[in-house]
């Protein structure tokens, strides 16, 4: 009879030393390192879980099809965008809270340089692409959604994405989040599930918003984009008094 224990899955210990790192310090070891490692130790069956779920996605088709990849804004033209226009507010998220512009960039020469080194080959490619999309997008999906980039707004707008889109990325920041949480900041339990909670119900209302082209847009109002896409349904979590 065959050992049962051994149907079970298990993680990689390799791969499971590296997942310690981030569960001590995400700042230090950050999930888009982990994301990356992991392809080399995932199961089989796992990564086809994956890309088979993406692959139902309604416009994901066209998504991978194009390939769209935008060059970088430039921040002094948004600047001239009318107010609440999406550019406009694009802008002021950006320079308002000091953030570096070149963020999708700078993770693409990361990928590309591992997956030069061959450790990403058995990532799909369409996943190649969807995560490369996904950090040049990330900023603009704050201003859509209204998250700020704080704690709370970083892990709901993770969480909204993972309602969109059952991706490991995601996942991984939903298990860093409530691992810490449990395990080393139990005072962060009622503010992270307030995020995580309230940013997979936005997720699961709103429509899909993965796979527009946004820099396309960035001359039409913010509120009619909202509308638009049902993002205009959120129900923020009541603040503890």
């Amino acid at each position: 009879m065959q050992d049962i224990q051994a149907l079970k899955p298990r993680l990689d210990r390799d791969f499971a030393a590296e997942l310690l790192k981030t569960f001590d310090d995400p700042q230090e070891h950050g999930v888009h390192l982990l994301f990356n490692q992991w392809w080399q130790y995932a199961p089989d069956d796992v990564i086809e879980s994956y890309l088979s779920d993406f692959k139902k996605l309604p416009n994901q088709k066209a998504f991978l099809e194009e390939h769209y990849f935008s060059d970088t804004l430039d921040l002094d033209d948004l600047k001239e965008l009318p107010r609440n226009t999406l550019g406009r507010e694009y802008y002021h998220f950006i320079v308002d809270n000091g953030l570096e512009k070149n963020l999708a960039v700078n993770y693409k020469s990361l990928h590309d340089a591992l997956a030069g080194k061959g450790s990403l080959d058995r990532m799909p490619p369409e996943l190649h692409y969807a995560i490369i999309r996904g950090f040049q997008i990330h900023d603009l999906l704050h201003v859509l959604t209204g998250y700020e980039p704080t704690g709370f707004g970083e892990i709901a707008l993770q969480a909204f994405c993972l309602a969109q889109i059952r991706f490991p990325y995601f996942g991984m920041w939903m298990s860093v989040t409530t691992t810490r949480m449990t395990l080393l900041d139990p005072d962060a339990i009622q503010p992270m599930m307030d995020a995580i909670s309230e940013g997979w119900r936005y997720g699961r209302r709103a429509k899909n918003i993965q796979f527009a082209k946004w820099e396309t847009m960035l001359e039409r109002p913010l509120d009619e984009i909202r509308t638009q896409y049902q993002l205009n349904l959120r129900e923020p979590i009541p603040a503890v008094a």
